[in-house]
């Protein structure tokens, strides 16, 4: 979901027994890796917006880091790790090439962008990972975050794809299609709204509307084109200011958040949701959230489809430390553990035909939530991510043309 969903992990001992070179890590064995990670203290930055994330992370890979490393783990929460990416750039024009706050992120592909191309990420060490074996690199949607090689430069952790959600008690037939959504705004006046970019989700809804004015995503792929772009933002923000009397409250202001749309639609404000992360909509059934009449959908001209990533910055002092996270985050035991309905119901990273015969009965013996679309399902019609400087783009347009 992350966002969306975005968080980082910061590691600190308090020692300086994990400040190893980058490229004296790579030519470490996995078990001096392991060693010199022991005793370590990890500080979990992360969007603090899931109960249900959270607690997977204080609890089962908390619990696993002190078991199996002697790791203490604290996580806290975030609002913007794109202000987290500032505060690594600012470390390194000051100098600071060893001794930086932050050893691991959970990020977006946009993000990602900037700190790659800024070379500020750690790279070339994902294939020392032991559970590196896990992933399918000859996938693109694996090998590409946002149209942007990976490079050995961070570790997948969930793929997700975009939905959205209804309650069947009040709303027996949602639009299925862009154009029939378009329409049904227009006949429904103030039952729908989206949050305002650079919100993440909300700027995904933008991306939706845009692929679908230029025709779909065929046009948009590869790196940005301006005449492009011009053609598809014309039209775009066009049906934008169109629809936007009819939005919640007139189109006058819109939810600055996603948890904000969320609130609006379990107080029942607005006939629909969506997120980047359909587990979500079972999560907030179980919590008494949303009715238990909500259903989630895909479109049947697709939904937007990425996976998200954690990073180590070029600058972190814990390396190791970091890396024994991801390898722990990528095995099929915390993979499985996250798919579970009932913890998470994140769809995993890895192959799971490559993990063993226990984890892989695991995954078939998960029941998904009712009110969850199967992934399955969403995947029939899967659209995938614009590169990073469509969605810059994309999300300054929308604040001078619609927003404003």
């Amino acid at each position: 979901m992350l966002r969306p969903v975005l968080a980082l992990l910061l590691l600190t001992n308090g020692t300086l027994a994990d400040t190893a070179d980058g490229e004296a890590l790579k030519a470490m064995s996995w078990s001096q890796i392991e060693d010199q990670a022991r005793g370590g203290t990890v500080t979990w930055f992360m969007w603090g917006g899931a109960d249900n994330i959270n607690a997977y992370v204080s609890t089962y890979v908390a619990d696993r880091l002190k078991a199996e490393y002697d790791i203490t783990l604290t996580r806290v929460p975030i609002t913007d790790a794109a202000d987290i990416v500032n505060l690594i750039l600012n470390e390194g024009e000051a100098g600071v090439t060893d001794a930086g706050s932050v050893d691991l992120l959970w990020i977006n592909g946009e993000n990602f962008r900037s700190m790659k191309q800024a070379d500020l990420a750690f790279c070339g060490y994902t294939g020392i990972l032991p559970n590196d074996a896990l992933i399918n690199w000859d996938n693109p949607a694996i090998a590409n975050d946002f149209g942007v090689p990976v490079d050995g430069c961070e570790v997948p952790w969930n793929t997700v794809q975009f939905a959205f959600a209804h309650d069947s008690a009040t709303l027996t037939d949602p639009p299925r299609d862009m154009a029939g959504l378009l329409a049904w705004i227009q006949a429904n006046p103030g039952r729908f709204t989206y949050p305002a970019p650079p919100d993440f989700t909300g700027s995904a809804f933008v991306r939706h509307v845009f692929i679908y004015a230029a025709g779909g995503p065929e046009a948009l792929l590869g790196p940005f084109d301006q005449a492009k772009f011009d053609e598809a933002a014309t039209k775009t923000w066009a049906i934008l200011n169109e629809i936007e009397p009819f939005l919640w409250r007139e189109g006058l202001t819109y939810p600055t958040s996603i948890i904000q749309l969320n609130e609006l639609f379990a107080n029942g404000e607005v006939a629909m949701t969506f997120n980047y992360d359909p587990a979500q909509f079972g999560i907030a059934v179980d919590a008494g959230t949303y009715p238990d009449t909500t259903r989630s959908f895909g479109l049947t001209d697709g939904t937007l489809g990425n996976t998200n990533y954690t990073l180590i910055p070029f600058n972190a002092p814990n390396k190791s430390a970091a890396m024994v996270a991801e390898n722990l985050l990528l095995s099929g035991e915390a993979q499985l553990e996250k798919a579970k309905t009932e913890v998470w119901g994140a769809s995993p990273a890895i192959d799971v035909s490559r993990t063993s015969e226990d984890t892989q009965a695991g995954f078939v013996e998960i029941v998904g939530h009712p009110s969850v679309v199967p992934a399955a399902e969403l995947a029939k019609a899967a659209l995938p991510e614009l590169q990073a400087d469509w969605l810059t783009a994309i999300e300054k347009g929308w604040l001078e043309n619609v927003g404003n």
